[in-house]
């Protein structure tokens, strides 16, 4: 065997293991570099009691959603119909003398806004209106650019302020920013029925009263229309493969190289994490993709067990999607199960 195929079998094995213990009932994966995946296979089934995973399958891409929503913001900072510097008040007139007010769109993507972690709103807010009206109210956790604290509640705020430059739902501006350029057939936002029965299954959810399947796990982009800057998009694992060589080759079509590397940049490494614009950075300590990609890669991950990582500098990326909220959020040991999978790198590529 090859160096990359002995790394191939043990990921397939380390996952196989993982959903042997209980971890999920499926994952998904793709690690390879600019010319296509090295390693990229599927194993389990869509449930529990579910039907085969074949490829096609659709998943909660959760806080994978809130980079791809950057994206969108950047291409919008580049044809000038936002700025990074605009602020949440000056963009959003029903927040103008919210605590929030001053936070501009960088501080939001880089999560140094002020504003708290993730709230559930909805459990006391079950309107959109209701649950924007409480967000306003939020206290801030820290002054504006003093600290990073991860927060879904600005990228909801980001997603309104793109909506508010355009006219125009994020979801369209997703799929005609990112999906469309791309030919991300699957990508989008509240997946018709016949996408959803490729669905793989979230959350058996106390508060729906059902096994989530093909309808988004996070309850405040329930409320929210299940449109919202911080959770709610579906993609294929080819999807996030397509995804993943634009963003290796530069950034084209989606974005201007420069504007790639702008938004892609550490700029938080004075605070307490490594955060770029909608990016996390490869965090010295604690990384949840382990230690093998370098100091300037960068990535997402979400919380229903999916991540994407870029290396630009070794020219590499990785793929790993699971339904680790299958059947619940109860922790079975994932983030060990992930950092050893990202471990195993992607090998040399065998010669032809």
């Amino acid at each position: 065997m090859s160096g990359g195929t002995d790394e191939a079998a043990a990921r397939r094995a380390l996952l196989e293991q993982g959903r042997a213990e209980g971890q999920f009932s499926g994952a998904a994966w793709s690690f390879g570099d600019a010319d296509g995946p090295r390693d990229r296979g599927w194993t389990g089934t869509r449930a529990h009691d579910g039907d085969p995973l074949d490829g096609t399958d659709l998943w909660d891409l959760a806080s994978v959603t809130k980079p791809i929503v950057g994206l969108v913001v950047l291409a919008l900072v580049e044809r000038g119909l936002l700025g990074l510097d605009d602020t949440v008040g000056a963009r959003l007139a029903r927040y103008r003398d919210s605590p929030h007010a001053d936070a501009t769109v960088a501080q939001l993507l880089d999560h140094t806004s002020g504003l708290p972690g993730g709230v559930p709103l909805y459990r006391d807010h079950p309107t959109r209106d209701a649950l924007l009206t409480a967000l306003g109210t939020l206290p801030a956790h820290s002054a504006p650019g003093t600290r990073v604290v991860y927060s879904s509640p600005g990228f909801i705020l980001l997603g309104l302020i793109a909506e508010a430059a355009t006219g125009r739902r994020l979801d369209r501006l997703t799929a005609d920013l990112v999906g469309a350029p791309l030919g991300l057939s699957d990508l989008c936002f509240r997946p018709g029925p016949a996408a959803r029965g490729r669905a793989v299954a979230t959350e058996a959810c106390p508060w729906r009263g059902h096994t989530v399947v093909g309808r988004v796990h996070d309850e405040n982009a329930v409320v929210l229309g299940e449109v919202a800057g911080h959770a709610g998009l579906f993609a294929t694992l080819p999807d996030l493969e397509r995804l993943a060589a634009a963003l290796l080759a530069g950034g084209p079509p989606l974005l201007k190289p420069d504007t790639l590397a702008l938004m892609t940049a550490p700029r938080t490494d004075r605070l307490n994490l490594r955060r770029a614009l909608a990016w996390q950075g490869q965090d010295a300590v604690g990384s949840p993709v382990g230690a093998t990609f370098g100091p300037a890669s960068y990535g997402h991950t979400g919380f229903t067990g999916t991540s994407l990582w870029i290396d630009p500098r070794a020219g590499r990326y990785a793929i790993l999607l699971t339904n680790r909220v299958h059947p619940d959020r109860a922790e079975r040991g994932f983030p060990a199960l992930r950092r050893a999978v990202h471990d195993l790198g992607a090998g040399p590529r065998p010669l032809p």
